[in-house]
């Protein structure tokens, strides 16, 4: 519906501004939107209000009026830095026709905004710009109208800025399409969550997938994977620490060694909208009014008792829920484990219909804030649907033999491999140096990554990457920070662990979806087998290039890489 002061009071959850195209992630939502609500009768799931909260989209006829009245299109497809152009952006004006749409909207609502990228490109199936493109929170609890105005215009001109940032126009070389094709729809949603003093979150936000590229134990990957985190979804997303579990079996645990070992991988921080004092007025920065704290800073809000285990230090046991004494795990192990609402089987329901619905394996973004007053019989647990996409999964049969999986030609071998099928044309290796790697360097790792890539993409050529830690991370001491255009040249990609940089694998982020989707294969070496990784024979190549970090080398003739996606091996042999 066209937005009006109705939409607000209504139950339909999308109103719309403009002419022209929805963008990607835009029009999935109004998609699934419907088949949601004919395939989940809400008297399946009584415990659980399931809606899309309520969002507005701005379509890209304004985008395309913002970008000429402003004369914007000579600065943003200039070399200038992401900094100076979301300045411009800033400074220039929005289209006139919708500044009372606007106020409207800061009028009738009070509650925190997400403001988020829709661009037309955005979630493709063969090249999504998942988590490309900016998402500007705002609290929107200023006491006047006119402040939450202007808070609102900020965060939807960043989003246009962002557009034209760096990591967007090196992603898009490694595409068909051109940068001055692009067109940016804008969603304006309200936040999934509730106020705890000066905190705004939800209790619990995830990533369901269809499809798991890392099945674990007896998993199969048709069953599908789950990543649990407290707070909002951005811990998730940019690869932080979360809690992954299979929807045929939520009661088992991931794969940790030892207690000591699930100590050290919980959730330690969540993310937050901030709503009380913003000490810096920065309209350019993403995480203006973003808290990351210390999970246990939520302990006294009473918003983990239903996702928390506690270690019991004398009887070295993790007991299932809040207890007086021990560390807390996030483990969300009384909803899983103890059942005391049926999430499971409400994901496992919502990945069936879309799955359904798009005919392909699908991950979705959802948020989830628990009531209260859990042990009442009308009580209801707020489940906002935020996203769906498409997923890519080749249906290439591949067989590795066991002499191959364990052979002296093996540069390397792995039973933790995302992809599938065959690749027998590389013969360049980027790889990072061991003598001198240190966690500390990990952003100058990524600058030096960037430039040798650019070169990749400029002659049209594909490598093979090797490094430690988790690539696409947001934290710099978990792995190295590239985003996707860093390293759009590489065909296959390793992570391996030595002694500086011991991290466990993760698949929950838009990093990992642009990966699957580009056909990209993605190798894991645990840390207990990185010696298995042939380093005498990597550093013994012809070196075409060398800098502080890193070492470009070449083969005389192509390796050979094998991946069966079916039991999540590969294989990369020796020229």
């Amino acid at each position: 519906m066209d937005l009006n002061k109705n939409f607000f009071d209504s139950e339909f959850p999308i109103a719309y501004l403009g002419e022209g195209e929805l963008g990607g992630k835009a029009k999935g939502l109004e998609f699934i939107w419907s088949a949601i609500s004919s395939e989940i009768n809400v008297d399946e799931f009584l415990e659980f209000n399931i809606t899309i909260p309520k969002m507005i989209v701005i379509r890209t006829d304004v985008f395309d009026s913002f970008m000429q009245t402003n004369d914007l299109y000579k600065i943003a497809l200039s070399e200038e830095s992401d900094e100076r152009i979301a300045l411009a952006f800033q400074k220039a004006e929005l289209p006139f026709n919708i500044l009372g749409d606007l106020q409207l909207i800061a009028t009738e609502i009070t509650h925190p905004l997400a403001v988020r990228s829709s661009s037309l490109l955005e979630d493709a199936l063969n090249a999504p710009f998942a988590g490309i493109y900016g998402t500007k929170m705002t609290p929107n609890n200023q006491f006047d109208i006119d402040s939450r105005f202007r808070k609102l215009i900020e965060a939807v001109k960043f989003v246009y800025a962002s557009t034209f940032f760096k990591a967007p126009k090196n992603y898009i070389k490694a595409t068909k399409h051109k940068t001055e094709n692009e067109k940016m729809a804008v969603i304006i949603q309200e936040v999934v969550g509730e106020k705890h003093d000066n905190k705004f979150y939800p209790e619990i936000s995830g990533v369901a997938r269809s499809y798991n590229f890392y099945p674990a134990g007896n998993a199969k990957p048709e069953e599908g994977v789950v990543n649990l985190a407290f707070g909002l979804g951005k811990t998730i997303v940019d690869g932080g620490v979360s809690w992954a579990f299979s929807p045929a079996n939520p009661k088992k645990d991931p794969p940790f060694k030892s207690i000591k070992d699930m100590l050290k991988q919980t959730q330690l921080k969540f993310w937050s909208v901030n709503m009380g004092h913003v000490h810096e007025y920065d309209p350019i920065n993403e995480t203006e009014y973003l808290f990351e704290k210390y999970v246990t800073e939520a302990e006294d809000h009473g918003t983990l008792k239903e996702l928390v285990s506690t270690y019991d230090v004398a009887a070295d046991r993790v007991w299932t829920g809040q207890s007086d004494d021990g560390p807390r795990i996030l483990t969300f192990a009384p909803i899983l484990k103890s059942e005391t609402i049926p999430l499971n089987n409400l994901l496992k329901r919502m990945l069936k219909v879309c799955e359904n619905a798009y005919k392909s394996p699908v991950e979705i973004e959802f948020a989830l804030t628990l009531n209260k007053f859990i042990n009442k019989p009308d009580y209801k647990h707020k489940f906002g649907f935020l996203q769906v996409r498409p997923m890519v999964v080749s249906s290439e049969e591949v067989t590795i033999k066991d002499s191959e999986f364990k052979s002296e030609k093996a540069l390397l071998s792995s039973d933790y491999v995302l992809g599938n099928g065959s690749i027998n044309n590389l013969t360049d290796i980027v790889y990072l140096k061991i003598g001198n790697f240190q966690a500390k360097y990990t952003y100058e790792i990524a600058e030096e990554l960037s430039i040798i890539n650019k070169k990749f993409v400029s002659e049209n050529k594909k490598y093979l990457l090797i490094g430690f830690g988790r690539w696409g991370t947001t934290d710099p001491w978990a792995g190295i920070p590239v985003d996707w255009s860093q390293i759009s040249g590489a065909k296959v990609i390793v992570e391996t662990s030595i002694e500086e940089m011991k991290q466990e694998m993760s698949q929950a982020s838009h990093f990992f979806h642009n990966i699957s989707s580009f056909k990209v294969s993605y190798f894991s070496v645990p840390y207990t087998e990185s010696d298995s990784i042939d380093w005498d024979w990597l550093y013994d190549l012809e070196t075409i290039e060398e800098t502080r970090f890193i070492k470009h080398s070449k083969t005389k003739k192509p390796l050979k890489i094998k991946v069966d996606g079916r039991i999540g091996k590969g294989v990369i042999l020796k020229a």
